[in-house]
């Protein structure tokens, strides 16, 4: 996604009123962004927490400001200075944070992001966590407050198109209930189901964002009485599966068989590929085909 992050930037952003700080990385991505934005984009260096206190400044000098670096480095790092420096004044920093869930794979747990929504979430963030290329434009279109924005890969079947843009968006039909998979697994579980007969799998739903009043009615009756599943490249404290459960709570709603599949950190205690680490969670497309069919 960082291509098509790139792109957003130059297409939605490039405005003298917003700044795009980095930590020392993004090369081979953000050329372009930086030859556009000129003195507007601030190579920070290896110095996340300065590097918010900076972002900060600018957005009380009435500036949008784009902080981007490995996720963990943008969430974790500085995770006082976006407590007390963004989040208590509302300000509009929207943090980026590449490479959500496994992404850098044999880096190991120091690069993985495993709890950045939760995270986020409880200091009272906009998490937004998008499932494909295309969802970027819109999500860059315009942020007024303390914003996290979590990159990962697109992994729609080849050849597909998707719906415009929405916090849910059903992404493949189903009648056997639902899944609710955040971010770019939704595309790994249309690949995974898309072979099926309608009458035999469960709906697709692509969730991009945490707020309970974007689940659609249309979800809401697939699950009734019938089977929900929940994906996320994510521990399951605060994730997707329990705001989920909470807002289906509260509304005196149950599904007949629920299924959360979480992030589980290193059951083998071993590091590799984001594919290797899906797979021991059950996170990667044959997984999620038995999950189903089984």
């Amino acid at each position: 996604m960082r291509k098509a992050f790139a792109s957003a930037v130059l297409e939605h952003c490039n405005r003298e009123d917003c700044f795009f700080l980095t930590g020392d990385l993004g090369f081979m991505a953000l050329e372009e962004v930086q030859a556009a934005f000129g003195t507007r984009f601030v190579n920070a260096g290896v110095a996340e927490q300065n590097m918010i206190g900076v972002a900060a400044g600018l957005a009380r000098e009435a500036l949008q400001v784009i902080v981007y670096s490995i996720a963990p480095f943008c969430y974790a790092r500085p995770f006082e200075q976006i407590r007390n420096d963004l989040c208590i004044g509302g300000l509009p920093v929207c943090l980026v944070g590449n490479g959500g869930g496994y992404a850098y794979g044999h880096m190991g747990p120091t690069h993985h992001a495993l709890e950045d929504c939760a995270a986020m979430n409880a200091l009272g963030v906009r998490v937004l966590v998008p499932a494909f290329d295309d969802d970027l434009p819109a999500l860059l279109a315009g942020f007024d407050s303390p914003t996290y924005l979590r990159l990962g890969y697109d992994a729609r079947p080849a050849g597909e198109t998707v719906p415009g843009y929405a916090p849910w968006r059903e992404v493949l039909p189903g009648k056997c209930g639902a899944i609710a998979a955040l971010g770019p697994l939704a595309g790994v579980a249309w690949q995974a189901l898309a072979d099926l007969d309608v009458e035999s799998r469960p709906s697709v739903w692509a969730v991009c964002e945490f707020n309970d009043s974007d689940i659609p009615e249309l979800f809401l009756e697939q699950i009734a009485s019938r089977s929900l599943y929940v994906l996320e490249e994510h521990v399951a404290q605060g994730g997707l599966g329990m705001n989920l459960t909470l807002s289906l709570a509260a509304r005196g709603l149950t599904a007949a068989r629920f299924v959360h599949r979480p992030a589980l950190g290193y059951p083998s205690g071993r590091f590799g590929s984001q594919a290797f680490h899906r797979a021991e969670c059950g996170l990667d497309a044959p997984s999620i085909r038995s999950m189903v069919t089984g």
